[in-house]
């Protein structure tokens, strides 16, 4: 018989000291490389800058105040997951694993970590996350921690490089008639009528059930504030942002909101119309409206979400040249 041996240990390197650690605890000296690393996953694959929102996990981190979850290396922040809580909802707003490490394990342990948190705080009835995957899925961790899910699209046009004789496309007028109604550029004035489309337009929606703030006015307000006076989606640009409207009617059939994410890129944060008057072609000529003023304004691309389960507007995307790049998939829990 042989004499049992043990396994000769390497002197090269320290041994691993893994731990999940309250977000809290970590510096933003040791979670820079990170940040780092997920700027650079957001530019270069979905051509977003991210850096604005990075500053403001620098700052909240820095302060001490931002709650979630982080991995730790021998030290070094291997991911990190945070959240905020509104009212009775927790939301999961940032998840990111290096891909130099096992992400879907350390997704897993980060998820389980804040969820354990938010689901012991007896005010919380809900959960809602929408986190873009760099490298691993997170579905599988997300279905493991019981989120319904719904995958979503993450799509993008690519406009046409001007040639060197050509000045851009004209902009839409500030206003005209469209099919009966005025097509105008978002005034603030709007925000009172915005919310009750919205509330009217997700009304047995698919995206009603993924985001809650669309079922009522009170809460689309918050929403629309959110991504046209804060910076929760770029830099909101009014020039590319349209409603419309009957004449003499201060009510809205249709929206189209868009935000500046990177130099020349766009986003549209918000593209809705009201029930009765789908099917007309009103969503595709706020589209319109909006990709023409960016063109006339020198944009090289145009982005935007869509559930995967709203057929009807992947289909109208695709035909508009618009090409699936990512997909992702937001999730829901339900605590009580």
């Amino acid at each position: 018989m042989g004499i049992a041996q043990r396994p000769m240990q390497s002197h090269s390197q320290p041994p691993r000291a893994i731990s999940i650690v309250d977000l809290r605890q970590v510096s933003v000296r040791q979670l820079e490389p990170l940040l780092q690393e997920e700027a650079h996953f957001w530019r270069d694959e979905l051509r977003w800058d991210y850096r604005s929102s990075i500053e403001l996990i620098r700052r909240f981190v820095d302060a001490r105040s931002l709650a979630g979850a982080a991995v730790l290396d021998n030290g070094h922040a291997a991911g990190y997951a945070f959240y905020v809580i509104e009212e009775y909802k927790g939301l999961i707003g940032g998840l990111f694993v290096s891909p130099q490490y096992d992400q879907l394990k350390f997704a897993g342990e980060l998820l389980g970590d804040i969820l354990t948190t938010l689901r012991a705080l007896p005010h919380i009835t809900r959960i809602e996350a929408q986190l873009m995957p760099f490298g691993s899925p997170l579905d599988a961790a997300l279905a493991d921690q019981n989120f319904r899910l719904f995958p979503r699209n993450f799509m993008m046009l690519d406009f046409p490089e001007p040639s060197a004789h050509s000045h851009g496309v004209a902009a839409p007028a500030p206003e005209h008639v469209v099919s009966g109604l005025l097509l105008e550029r978002w005034e603030h004035r709007y925000f009172e009528a915005a919310s009750r489309l919205i509330q009217l337009a997700y009304a047995n929606h698919v995206d009603g059930e993924i985001n809650d703030q669309y079922r009522t006015q009170a809460g689309a307000l918050k929403f629309l504030k959110n991504i046209v006076v804060l910076p929760g989606c770029g830099q909101f640009l009014p020039e590319a942002s349209f409603v419309l409207r009957p004449p003499h009617s201060p009510e809205l059939t249709g929206l189209v909101l868009t935000s500046t994410v990177a130099p020349n890129v766009a986003h549209t944060t918000q593209i809705c119309v009201m029930p009765g008057y789908q099917g007309h072609g009103l969503g595709r000529r706020l589209l319109d409206a909006s990709i023409q003023t960016l063109g006339a304004r020198h944009y090289s691309a145009l982005s935007l979400t869509v559930t995967a389960g709203n057929a009807r507007a992947c289909r109208l995307y695709e035909r508009m040249g618009f090409r699936t790049i990512k997909t992702f998939s937001a999730g829901v829990s339900h605590t009580r």
